[in-house]
């Protein structure tokens, strides 16, 4: 593709509707682990100024992944929506993002078996599908611990700990809806995942299966709070993450996306990852599943000022909404500089994972 040197964007600054938000461009907020929250995971005053200079009129903001109970815990002050003083902390938050007109979306996760025991009430050890050890080190450069695997009357519980979670995240925190995650080779992915999931019931073995238990936490979550307010999250093939590997990823996404256009055509949106390199930066990655998906899709991974460029191409192509992460930690008025081509700031990785002020709400609005 040529990239021409003052790309148009027409369709990264129009509108579009998902669910009951009428946005009024395309540029998104990411969700972005940055362990801002208390130790005890409720949402802190940081978290809300972050959200706030990063809300736009019109714009959509896709939180942080956000554990669905004690035990779905992963990061150490990474937040959580399962208790009373999570949800008034995450209130605060709506509430500033809303007042400038931007909505936001609480992204939905249990961390599986890349958790850590330590930050579980009871030192309970992690879970997966299967007995198997993510390999490689986690963000923090720790090794991930050995998993049991979930017991079926397990899977139903955890499934209405994500129901729950919405219903705490749009009825009692004021989100505008929830995006589950079940990418990067977290618990809902583990499932998925042919190297992750060895199982021989009705949860292992055939991609029916394996994807069975993301199709029933999406079941329970539409029928708590609305297709229009659910969107997921999903990256197929798994991209490597936490050593998350599929078989079969074409046909294993098909088939989950097949089964949200049947069931639940309304949906906000799909949110496709895809991990891009110099080499694949142009690669549509939901053009596969464009006849099977007919709703709102979420492009991610454009993560550098070097391929603003390419993901405005991307918006104009294929009129998808793009969500912008490293560029939108560094830019938080990142709508308004790609609108009006103005210079993008570097981001810091240093101060990606740390508890700070620094690297997370001191970067600067462009002075005009």
């Amino acid at each position: 593709m040529t990239i021409v040197a003052e790309p148009q964007i027409n369709a990264i600054s129009s509108p579009i509707d998902i669910g009951r938000a009428k946005l009024q461009h395309r540029v998104v907020l990411a969700p972005l682990t940055r362990l801002r929250s208390s130790e005890d995971g409720i949402p802190t005053n940081l978290q809300v100024e972050y959200y706030s200079q990063r809300a736009s009129m019109g714009g959509l903001l896709l939180t942080e992944c956000t554990a669905v109970s004690p035990t779905a815990r992963g990061y150490p002050q990474g937040p959580g929506i399962y208790s009373n003083a999570q949800i008034e902390g995450w209130k605060k938050v709506t509430e500033a993002v809303h007042k400038k007109g931007a909505f936001i979306y609480l992204q939905l996760w249990h961390s599986g078996r890349t958790g850590k025991k330590a930050l579980h009430p009871h030192q309970e050890q992690v879970v997966s599908a299967s007995a198997i050890t993510a390999t490689g080190v986690d963000i923090l450069g720790e090794n991930f611990e050995t998993p049991r695997a979930l017991e079926i009357t397990e899977i139903h519980e955890i499934v209405q700990d994500f129901r729950q979670a919405a219903i705490n995240a749009v009825e009692k925190a004021g989100f505008d809806g929830v995006e589950i995650h079940t990418a990067f080779g977290y618990l809902l992915d583990q499932f998925i995942n042919t190297s992750s999931n060895k199982r021989t019931d009705e949860y292992g073995g055939s991609i029916e299966n394996r994807c069975r238990f993301t199709l029933q936490v999406t079941k329970a979550i539409v029928d708590a709070i609305g297709a229009e307010k659910t969107g997921i999250r999903v990256s197929p093939g798994g991209g490597a993450f936490h050593s998350a590997t599929e078989e079969f990823p074409v046909k294993t996404c098909s088939y989950i996306l097949s089964q949200l256009q049947k069931n639940w055509p309304l949906m906000s949106y799909v949110h496709f990852m895809q991990t891009r390199t110099p080499e694949n930066i142009d690669l549509d990655d939901a053009a596969v599943y464009r006849s099977i998906w007919k709703g709102p899709v979420i492009s991610s991974g454009f993560s550098s000022s070097l391929s603003m460029s390419h993901a405005i191409q991307h918006a104009e192509k294929t009129g998808d909404m793009i969500a912008f992460g490293r560029a939108f930690i560094s830019n938080p008025d990142l709508p308004d500089r790609i609108m009006n081509n103005y210079p993008l700031s570097t981001f810091n990785y240093e101060t990606f994972y740390t508890h700070e002020v620094q690297g997370y709400t001191d970067y600067s609005i462009y002075n005009k």
